[in-house]
């Protein structure tokens, strides 16, 4: 029975992301009536649940930070195409979607993430301990592009409006790219001990040292897992385009700002993060949730900022990348309160309410400006 329950454990990952390409493909700049988008949603949850397993395969088989980081650049890679292909169709009025998307992904896996994967944790373990120097460097880098690419653009005068001129855009381009470039060669080859999971004494913990370290993955498995994976992340962006109409209408509906159903996007695209994130959280392993949060931060803003400068190239519409005074509190606060967080290398409870205030703060003006 047990090896009949295992078995279709393992059928189910396979055939989920390909029914749910498959009902992508049906469903593409297609008018869904309601009961089409319950059927879409059904599929795009199973996409999520097979993408957070595949990702765990090929995290098993690369072993940390490489299996956070494959997960993050994935999901981020697709989210840029998706940005870069609704801007080509929206006109003026998409004109801060880039803007909107990268401050919501940041907030959410600064905030949302990080905040609950501490809290799993805490409740679980008393505290979350994590490596200070893996953590702070990624946030610094954090910090670092989202002042560049975000804040900036509110207080350059060259260009009316919050918005870069093309020196600034190109500089920014550049920047973003030079900065995520160097952090991924940090994170997986000068200072990789700096990303791995730590026991609370404060040492490294490898995978060899674990208790329930099992056998890797086979080179077939491991490449099977990340076809798999590929196929399951274009699902839940597509299928998560496929039902934004729906999102749309139901926001303006209930009479709230277009701004909300980036949100809720982000949300969806950002599901197998989460997950991924508080299993790993559930087993003390809470560097890597942190790997997760703020690598997918990171590669938010250092792909989508390029893709939307050389797609400005031949978009006829404005590109708006300047915050509003609002959510540059909000970026600050964050900032600050991560920076705290990290300091002691590990955190309790309390902290990571906090984030999760913030979050919901962030999530309050949107609904209510």
């Amino acid at each position: 029975m047990i090896t009949k329950l295992r078995a279709a454990s393992a059928q189910w990952t396979v055939v989920v992301p390909v029914a749910a390409f498959v009902v992508l493909a049906l469903t593409w700049h297609e008018d869904l009536p309601g009961w089409v988008v319950g059927v879409v949603a059904v599929f795009l949850v199973g996409a999520v649940l097979a993408a957070v397993h595949h990702a765990e395969v090929i995290a098993h088989w690369t072993g940390e930070p490489f299996g956070s980081l494959v997960l993050a650049v994935a999901v981020t890679v697709i989210e840029v195409a998706l940005i870069v292909t609704l801007m080509a169709d929206g006109g003026d009025k998409s004109s801060t979607l880039a803007r909107d998307t990268v401050f919501a992904a940041v907030m959410i896996t600064c905030n949302g993430i990080m905040g609950l994967s501490i809290i799993v944790a805490a409740v679980k373990y008393r505290t979350a301990v994590f490596n200070a120097e893996g953590t702070g460097t990624a946030l610094a880098c954090i910090a670092t592009l989202a002042t560049l690419s975000m804040v900036l653009p509110t207080f350059t005068t060259s260009t009316p409006g919050p918005q870069f001129s093309t020196t600034q855009l190109t500089y920014a381009a550049i920047a973003s790219l030079v900065v995520y470039g160097l952090f991924v060669t940090t994170q997986t080859l000068r200072h990789r001990d700096y990303f791995l999971p730590v026991t609370p004494e404060g040492k490294v913990r490898r995978e060899e040292d674990e208790e329930d370290h099992a056998t890797p993955p086979t080179v077939r498995a491991a490449g099977t897992s990340m076809l798999l994976l590929a196929v399951s992340l274009v699902s839940v962006v597509g299928l998560a385009k496929g039902v934004s109409p729906t999102i749309e209408s139901a926001v303006e509906s209930a009479g709230l700002p277009h701004a909300v159903v980036g949100v809720v996007i982000a949300l969806m695209v950002l599901l197998p993060e989460t997950i991924a994130a508080l299993r790993s959280a559930v087993r003390n392993r809470v560097q890597t949730s942190l790997n997760l949060a703020l690598g997918s931060a990171l590669a938010s803003i250092g792909l989508t900022i390029p893709a939307v400068a050389i797609a400005s190239v031949w978009l006829s519409g404005p590109l708006v990348l300047g915050l509003e005074p609002s959510h540059l509190v909000l970026l600050t606060l964050t900032v600050v309160l991560g920076t705290l967080t990290v300091i002691p290398r590990r955190a309790t409870l309390l902290q990571g309410a906090l984030h999760l205030g913030v979050l919901a703060e962030f999530v309050v003006l949107a609904v209510n400006p």
